[in-house]
């Protein structure tokens, strides 16, 4: 008799996999496992019913207001929905939008990735520790201190700024200045460069601390410098985390309100000079012509208010695209 035939009144073998399966069918069967399972799936589809809400509800006073608009909304360099026939556009608002976002994201991106990496590498842990605590409570200070102190601090010592910029980049027009008030479109930007800097450095600092040790030993072991190391084990596995800060940054820097509405000196048109006052943005329009607008103004401005909306989503979806393809990179497959 083969002493390795199975015994017939044995209990089968278990098989791989069943037992797991098994656990999660009877764990789904709970009540406290189905009680988070429907707060869980009813969360997520009250942010999509939210979301729709609002898509909606912009949508529909948008079209009552385009619908009367005898001008482009897109091109238009006017902004008169009062006026008879009404006329207005968000040429100018979107241009200020987009510049003011792209001279922060070019300030803060650097610097904020440079002190992350200062902070996780090169830092000791005593000055790590109070450094990255400031910068905690800079992401706590709310947008209107960021105001006063721009209007009050920083607009009266960029004089010089300008005036270097003037005699140095002038000749490209982009940087030309008449001798105004420095309450322009790079003013803005400087600001909104200070104010989304914290947000942006404590995501990279998070996500430097979640490199592998072992991935820097290995290249410290092939005689690799602190910056070889940083450059080829360090940043290549933070890259999609970084891009996610600095799209949080953007989306702050995108919808800022009340800081932008003390610093700058909007005039509705555009400027070839990022120096001089000019521009405007959507979330500064809003809040400072919403009060005092009448029922056709607010339908106008709530029509701009979807573009920034549409803007907002646009950014984030091409975020999550960039990262997707870079899931390569992130230690997500590993």
């Amino acid at each position: 008799m083969d002493i390795t035939t199975q015994n017939p009144t044995a209990p089968p073998a278990p098989q791989p996999g069943r037992t797991e399966d098994g656990r999660a069918a009877r764990g789904t069967t709970r009540p406290g496992d189905r009680i988070f399972l429907g707060l869980s799936r009813g969360s997520g589809i009250l942010v999509l019913v939210i979301m729709a809400a609002i898509a909606v509800f912009l949508t529909y006073r948008a079209v009552l207001a385009i619908g009367k608009d005898e001008a482009n909304f897109f091109t238009t360099f006017e902004w008169n929905p009062s006026g008879v026939p009404p006329q207005f556009g968000i040429a100018v608002l979107a241009f200020g939008t987009v510049v003011s976002s792209i001279i922060a994201m070019a300030i803060a991106v650097p610097i904020a990735v440079g002190i992350a990496l200062f902070l996780t590498h090169y830092a000791p842990r005593r000055l790590s520790g109070p450094i990255a605590y400031v910068i905690d409570l800079l992401a706590a200070v709310p947008s209107i201190v960021y105001g006063l102190w721009g209007a009050l601090v920083l607009v009266p010592q960029l004089d010089g700024l300008y005036g270097w910029l003037d005699d140095y980049l002038g000749w490209t027009g982009v940087f030309a200045w008449n001798g105004g008030a420095p309450r322009s479109l790079f003013t803005v930007g400087i600001l909104l460069a200070l104010m989304i800097l914290p947000i942006i450095t404590n995501v990279s600092r998070e996500v430097f601390r979640q490199v592998p040790q072992m991935h820097e030993e290995a290249a410290l072991a092939l005689g690799a410098t602190r910056w070889e190391v940083i450059r080829m084990a360090v940043l290549p596995f933070a890259r999609s985390g970084v891009i996610s800060a600095s799209m949080l940054g953007l989306g702050r820097a995108l919808g800022e309100t009340m800081a932008v509405a003390m610093v700058l000196s909007s005039s509705f048109d555009i400027q070839a000079t990022l120096l001089d006052p000019g521009g405007g943005t959507f979330a500064q329009n809003i809040a400072s012509k919403f009060n005092e607008a009448s029922e056709m103004g607010r339908d106008a401005l709530i029509a701009s208010g979807l573009v920034l909306f549409v803007i907002t989503l646009l950014v984030n979806g091409a975020a999550r695209l960039i990262i997707a393809r870079r899931k390569e990179y992130s230690g997500a497959n590993a």
